[in-house]
């Protein structure tokens, strides 16, 4: 039963990025996210399938192009029975390009799919990593959100890569493809100057270069700042949603204080950073759509334009012309790829930096204080709990055990016991395994279970019955669970078993930390941690939790971490923590390796 929590505060200054947050470095982040992942072979799978069906379509592309010279020569010819011919054979070809195209949208969307399947069943994976959840909590901005970065980042990052991924991959194809078509139609061509004759092998193919790349160069020149804009706007979305989050989280105690008006004013100041964000993207787009605009428009005539001194010469038939026209609009579109999806792209790009910038935060925060000394973990046969010159170190000090030497045996009750800020919790959660920084030795016993019961008990969103068993997926009989419950006084609870609630919002402090004594008896664990749990219990409640112990987990061990020596009756044998707030403290660290640099879209406490 253990319960990790985190810091909740933010800071405000945004981090860029440095020079370990190249493209490359994150490709290379994805790519081991999915080396491993179940989702792979199905995602290579989908994505042959789709790759073939563009190379079907590029080749349908170029017979509709072919059509094009036949069905408008009849026209110019005013030949309806060819007319009509040709009118029938683009019925077929729009047909079977239409079910292709059916198909590549519908493979397409499986790809998107399994992409985001992989991503985010990785980034749980490693998220949920035995105690690292708790670490990237306390280390700084980029262990804020992590709820954003897995859900709608993910998302939002596997619908990116798709479609621009397959989108990019059809233009090239079409690309290599139509530059053949325009070459042949301008080859030979020669302009007339005056006297002089001067022949540009392929000029239309030249031209479609020409004039996509100067469309490309233009629009990034004018879009790139979108990348920042849009992780500054994923930052201070990321605000706003946690401040909503954790103002419904408290709204109990902001009510009772009559603090709305003050939340409300927060809530506003990150609205309004919110918008001044989007209003900055919303700019940058207006001038990028001069450009894209203006070149669109542009795009009209341009084909006509390229392709009129051929057929002024007489080189090409109208039909002849149409096909060229038909050939440069391919090719241009094609090249102009990059033009149209800047905004995309920029996008896409902050996405990949605030995902990648998570995945490695998750695999770096095992390592966080590298030059710490680290708390040893080891496993006693004796069947019994020690603790050996242990020393908690922290950012305000360090905290260690009166006595250099502790040995618990089963069935003892110890009271360990400090000044309001001796650092309680932090032991506590080095008991654990949580906080692993410090000095010296933790035994625990071999092969058996040991509870940890936070002040503020965790329980699954879920049945009751769930949250009587948590950790542990077993069913209990129903007569255990019932007994359980009315041991503790929760009687009332008896047949809710099979309700599905929040139990953290349905039941109060009392009731909360009772449960988690109710779970106690249903597991009966031989070993049991509490951190300021019975504190401030009222003395019924209390008088209820300590009863369990009196008889039926009269064998195991307690140790009860708290302000007092309170029930000393029971917990007959009490340690002392000791402060020392002069000794050299853990420095504050943000994630190594460039992970720091990569944090665009976070905010947290260091």
């Amino acid at each position: 039963m253990k319960n990790q929590t985190g810091n909740e505060t933010r800071a405000r200054t945004p981090a860029t990025p440095s020079e370990g947050s190249s493209i490359w470095q994150q490709f290379e982040m994805m790519r081991h996210a999915f080396v491993a992942s179940p989702v792979l072979k199905p995602i290579l799978w989908l994505a042959a399938g789709s790759f073939t069906i563009i190379i079907v379509t590029a080749i349908g592309q170029i017979v509709l192009n072919r059509w094009y010279r036949p069905f408008f020569d009849a026209i110019e010819r005013r030949d309806l029975n060819s007319f009509f011919y040709q009118l029938m054979l683009f019925v077929l070809l729009a047909g079977v390009l239409l079910v292709f195209n059916v198909a590549q949208q519908w493979l397409n969307q499986m790809v998107r799919l399994k992409l985001r399947e992989g991503l985010t069943l990785d980034l749980i994976g490693e998220w949920m990593r035995p105690r690292r959840a708790f670490r990237l909590a306390n280390a700084g901005t980029i262990g804020v959100n992590p709820d954003q970065r897995m859900q709608e980042d993910a998302g939002h990052l596997a619908d990116l890569t798709t479609s621009l991924g397959f989108g990019l991959l059809q233009s090239s194809i079409l690309l290599i493809s139509f530059v053949g078509v325009l070459w042949s139609l301008s080859a030979g061509f020669a302009f007339q100057i005056g006297e002089r004759s001067l022949e540009i092998p392929g000029y239309m193919v030249w031209a479609a270069i020409l004039y996509a790349g100067s469309a490309s160069w233009l629009s990034w020149l004018v879009g790139r700042r979108l990348i920042v804009l849009n992780g500054e706007r994923y930052a201070r979305e990321a605000d706003l949603r946690f401040s909503m989050m954790h103002a419904n989280e408290h709204i109990d105690g902001i009510s009772l204080a009559g603090g709305e008006a003050g939340e409300r004013r927060r809530l506003q100041l990150d609205l309004s950073s919110v918008l001044d964000a989007t209003r900055k993207i919303f700019r940058a787009e207006i001038n990028l759509a001069w450009v894209q605009d203006g070149y669109g428009w542009v795009t009209v005539v341009a084909p006509i334009l390229v392709a009129a001194p051929v057929y002024f010469a007489g080189n090409i038939s109208f039909g002849g012309l149409m096909m060229a026209v038909g050939a440069f609009n391919q090719v241009h579109s094609s090249l102009k790829w990059f033009v149209a999806n800047v905004s995309a792209i920029t996008d896409w790009r902050a996405t990949l930096l605030r995902v990648a910038a998570f995945r490695r935060a998750l695999i770096t925060a095992d390592t966080l204080h590298g030059d710490e000394k680290r708390i040893e973990f080891v496993e006693n046969e004796s069947a019994t709990m020690t603790f050996e010159n242990l020393e908690v170190v922290s950012r305000s000090g360090r905290t260690r055990l009166a006595e250099s030497r502790i040995e618990i045996s089963p069935g003892q009750r110890v009271n360990i016991i400090g000044d309001p800020r001796a650092g309680k919790t932090l032991v506590f959660r080095a008991l654990a395994g949580l906080w692993p920084w410090g000095n010296g030795r933790v035994g625990m016993p071999a092969g058996e279970a040991v509870a940890f019961i936070p002040r503020a008990p965790y329980f699954p969103r879920g049945r009751l019955r769930d949250a009587l068993a948590y950790p542990h997926a077993d069913s209990f009989p129903d007569k255990v669970l019932v007994t359980a419950l009315s041991k503790v006084g929760l009687d009332h609870l008896a047949t809710s078993l099979d309700r599905e609630a929040r139990w953290e919002r349905e039941l109060g402090d009392d009731e909360q930390r009772l449960l988690a004594f109710a779970r106690l008896l249903v597991q009966k664990p031989r070993w049991v941690v509490i951190d300021e749990a019975l504190e401030t219990m009222d003395a019924d409640a209390l008088k209820r939790a300590l009863s369990i112990f009196e008889a039926d987990l009269r064998e195991t061990a307690v140790i009860k971490i708290g302000r007092t020596p309170r029930n000393g009756v029971q917990f007959s044998r009490v340690i002392h923590l000791v402060k020392d707030a002069e000794a050299p403290a853990l420095k504050p660290v943000r994630l190594g390796g460039g992970v720091s640099g990569l944090e665009v879209a976070a905010r947290g406490a260091p």
